[in-house]
């Protein structure tokens, strides 16, 4: 058994996730190689998050804004997550390792919810407020939560699982009226609450990975890994000040917004303003006139404030940090001459938890994604497994003090090879070590950010009535680094026209969550499909890419041939 797999006495007197974590065999490769990384056997990192800073740094720090005004101490912060751990302990009856669901756009609420969880010694489910039913359905099933803390604003969907998928699942909403909301509830707590010693091995965290189609994959996080990715990343790339104000448009269910919105800046000691939604301008308006000094955001955001000539609202930046896909060398050249603002490139995992190659300053290599940073080392691994040399492409392998564990998943063998999380990403390196970003291995579309996977888009459009089947495929394009493109074959009858490719947009956004929904919808006749019948997705890709040559007519979001 690898000696990172021999995991110490738990806390957890519910044993699922102990009893659900992959093989020790199938594990990857867990180094601890600089003294930052040593933890003691009992640890809860909510106490890290909250409880250090607002003793060392002072209890009336500002911990959390918002751009509506709202402004909560470190002292209010430990106070709201202590009477959330109450509430959960004290009158729902949790016991360290049963697993809380949060379902929330990005509001104190969460974090002082999050941070409740941890205290009480649960496991916490964080879901995007976006997905549907069907989508939070299958994360519930998977990892049994016995109470869900739903913003009021998005709890019919949560309903809707406890009701089909887990009757034994409590939902308790918030920011609302009711009577028995988690804010009341919570008021009538003391705020004084003892944290669980859970052990540093035990999970802290299952995170759904955003590109997962049909039965999700969930991550599983300890909680010194929570605080690695801080010892890693946040200490020695990111670098914040305990006077830095930052802003992610990343959900906290995506684990980089919880980095930089609460790992990162409250072990700190800084100040995170969380903002629930916004365009791009609206993003570029908020960073100046909320006075945001670091900002975390996808490519995509970067370059639609530079087609509206906003980046000087971003002059106040002291650093800017992207992820989710490689960021343009052009994009990243315009803000670094017009404003002076060298973006942080990085490459990260939900696998992973965070960012583990990136460079920072001076350090940056314009074009490269960087180097790892310390506590993870990379190789470029060829279809054998062994490391290729130096402008030799090949897949991704990363090894560090956090690794991928599925919660009782065989895809744990498709992602970890050889004791290598293996990430599905294309890339290089150079001489000098320097990572350079190539493409995806697999079909998974990338779109401003967002991991959305095909099958998934296919099957909800499919279940459309005007439909007789459909394929997805990714388009490149030039702000969102590509699109979902649907080609759809419709029933006989059913007019193929801009009102019917409306209506089966607006269909996706019903059933999943709308960041997935096809941007490019054409119908056609057929399929195209080898001897067996099976599809064929590199056909339609070849389609769109000659496109992007110039070598065919650009289509509309409207066509209908046959592809056969």
């Amino acid at each position: 058994m690898p000696p990172a797999a021999r995991l110490s006495p738990s806390a957890h007197v519910d044993t699922f996730t102990r009893d659900h974590l992959p093989p020790a065999h199938r594990w990857p490769v867990i180094e601890f190689t600089t003294q930052e990384l040593v933890y003691p056997d009992r640890l809860n990192a909510a106490a890290d998050l909250v409880d250090v800073p607002a003793e060392t740094l002072g209890a009336d720090r500002p911990a959390l804004r918002t751009p509506q005004g709202e402004t909560w101490t470190y002292g209010e912060l430990r106070t709201r997550a202590n009477q959330v751990a109450q509430v959960l302990t004290e009158d729902l009856g949790l016991v360290p390792g049963q697993r809380v669901l949060l379902r929330s756009p990005n509001n104190p609420w969460t974090v002082a919810a999050w941070l409740g969880v941890l205290k009480a010694g649960g496991v916490v489910v964080t879901t995007m407020a976006a997905l549907r039913a069907r989508e939070l359905g299958p994360i519930a099933e998977r990892t049994q939560p016995c109470v869900a803390l739903v913003d009021h604003r998005f709890a019919d969907d949560a309903n809707a699982v406890r009701d089909t998928v887990l009757p034994s699942m409590t939902v308790i909403t918030y920011g609302g009226d009711a009577p028995g909301d988690l804010t009341v509830r919570a008021a009538a707590k003391s705020g004084e609450f003892t944290n669980v010693a859970t052990a540093a091995d035990d999970v802290a965290l299952l995170a759904p990975t955003s590109g997962s189609t049909g039965i999700p994959k969930l991550t599983m996080h300890f909680h010194r890994d929570i605080l690695s990715i801080d010892n890693t990343f946040g200490r020695h790339t990111l670098k914040l000040a305990p006077d830095d104000v930052v802003a992610c448009t990343a959900p906290l269910a995506f684990t980089f917004g919880l980095g930089m919105l609460v790992v990162f800046t409250l072990r700190a000691g800084a100040c995170a303003l969380l903002i629930e939604q916004a365009t791009p301008a609206k993003l570029a308006e908020i960073v100046a006139s909320e006075k945001v000094t670091v900002l975390a955001t996808a490519p995509t955001a970067y370059k639609a404030i530079l087609r509206d000539g906003l980046e000087g609202k971003l002059a106040g930046l002291h650093k800017a940090v992207s992820a989710g896909e490689h960021i343009p060398q052009g994009t990243w050249e315009r803000l670094r001459d017009s404003i002076g603002l060298k973006v942080i490139d990085g490459i990260g995992a939900t696998e992973m938890l965070h960012i583990f190659i990136a460079a920072a300053g001076d350090d940056i290599r314009p074009g490269a994604t960087g180097k790892p940073v310390p506590g993870f080392r990379a190789a470029i691994l060829g279809p054998d497994g062994s490391e290729l040399g130096p402008g030799e492409p090949g897949r991704l392998g990363v090894i560090g003090p956090v690794g991928c564990r599925y919660l009782d998943d065989e895809r744990q063998r498709n992602y970890v090879s050889g004791g290598w999380n293996v990430t599905g990403d294309v890339f290089c390196k150079d001489a000098d070590g320097y990572f350079y970003y190539q493409a995806r291995s697999d079909n998974m579309i990338v779109s401003s950010g967002y991991n959305i996977g095909g099958p998934e888009v296919e099957a909800a459009i499919d279940t459309h009535p005007d439909v007789l089947e459909s394929a997805v495929v990714a388009r490149p394009d030039t702000e969102r680094g590509s699109v979902v493109c649907a080609f759809v074959v419709l029933r006989e009858g059913a007019a193929a026209d801009a009102a019917k490719a409306k209506e089966i947009q607006d269909h996706v956004k019903n059933v999943l969550a709308p960041y997935k929904y096809p941007r490019d919808v054409r119908f056609t006749a057929t399929l195209p499909r080898n001897a067996s019948g099976k599809l064929q997705h590199f056909a339609l890709r070849e389609i769109v890419e000659k496109e992007q040559a110039g070598t065919v007519r650009q289509a509309g979001t409207v066509r209908k041939e046959s592809l056969a």
